[in-house]
């Protein structure tokens, strides 16, 4: 069998887990097997007939008192079960921050190999992967052996379709046996801070700000665009680094993965990491005093002038022609 763990936050499933299901159901589909997947707590009302459309077969159902929130080792140990009793080819997760911890526990614990961040996946003995290496700057084809294999999928490189055919699902609840060893790191409160916008993971439109933006205050013009468009407001590392906004906004390798229908860069130069965090984006238009940034030759659409002139033009002409409607 091939399994698929879905990564459930607070009773929602991110849309990303289904392209992680594609590649798992083509890998089923090559080998002959079953496509099963695990969840961490009961599942949301409307997962049942998506998962039944991406062609899974059994979906088994982790549920234990600790286990209300996020617990990484305690996680894994229920994967580890599944494992040691299904011996499943693969497991496979998506390669989010999550995602990539939870198998690295899996992996210590079992002693089975690990490959992170993959692209492609080809059957065989051993398998052969295409995984992103150096902060997504090159591919690297890698030959992963073992027993169970375990992969975490790229975010944004795989696009998610169903099957040809619907299945009927089998569920399997059970209860993981957990010392206290898989529960010394876990979530044990929150503390909401978002203002009720889209998150800047899910969202269709995004403002992102560098070091052009100049300061805290000047994200103001980027927020008022955002909100016409709907969007969310990001900003790339050194941002976050000077304080002017939160680290949950940053865009780029070591913060959030955008995959937006439309990233306007705003005074952002476009080093490596900030593109890995932005390469899921459809359409990029940049905006900036340099012509020879590197966002510049990434960019669908650029241009190249004073920020604080251009973004307050683009806001007056929306609002122009909503008016107008």
């Amino acid at each position: 069998m091939i399994l698929t763990y879905l990564d459930q936050d607070r009773n929602k499933i991110a849309d990303a887990n289904f392209e992680t299901l594609t590649l798992a159901r083509q890998l089923a589909e090559q080998s002959n097997a079953p496509l099963h997947a695990i969840l961490i707590g009961d599942p949301p009302p409307d997962l049942t007939p998506r998962l039944a459309a991406f062609g899974v077969n059994t979906l088994h159902i982790a549920k234990h008192d600790a286990l209300t929130d996020y617990a990484p080792a305690g996680y894994a140990q229920s994967i580890v079960e599944l494992i040691n009793t299904h011996k499943p080819n693969a497991v496979l997760a998506l390669g989010t921050e999550r995602g990539n911890e939870i198998l690295a526990h899996v992996a210590a614990r079992t002693n089975l190999p690990m490959a992170a961040n993959c692209t492609q996946v080809q059957i065989g003995e051993p398998y052969t992967v295409t995984r992103f290496r150096w902060g997504g700057s090159l591919l690297e084809e890698a030959k992963l052996n073992g027993a169970t294999k375990l992969l975490t999928v790229a975010p944004n490189s795989i696009p998610a379709a169903p099957a040809l055919n619907a299945q009927d699902i089998t569920f399997n609840p059970f209860t993981p046996t957990l010392t206290d060893q898989d529960l010394i790191t876990r979530v044990q409160s929150r503390v909401e801070t978002s203002s009720g916008k889209v998150s800047l993971a899910e969202a269709r439109v995004v403002v992102g700000g560098g070091r052009g933006v100049g300061s805290a205050e000047g994200f103001r013009e980027l927020e008022e665009l955002a909100d016409l468009l709907g969007g969310a407001v990001g900003g790339s590392r050194v941002v976050t680094g000077l304080g002017w906004r939160p680290h949950h906004d940053q865009i780029g390798q070591t913060g959030t993965r955008i995959s937006p229908e439309l990233y306007i860069s705003c005074g952002v130069s476009g080093a490596i990491q900030h593109m890995v965090g932005a390469k899921g984006a459809k359409h990029i238009l940049a905006i900036n005093t340099d012509p020879d940034a590197p966002i510049m030759f990434k960019a669908d659409y650029a241009v190249i002038g004073d920020l604080h002139q251009i973004v307050p033009a683009i806001t007056a002409e929306i609002k122009k022609r909503r008016a107008q409607k």
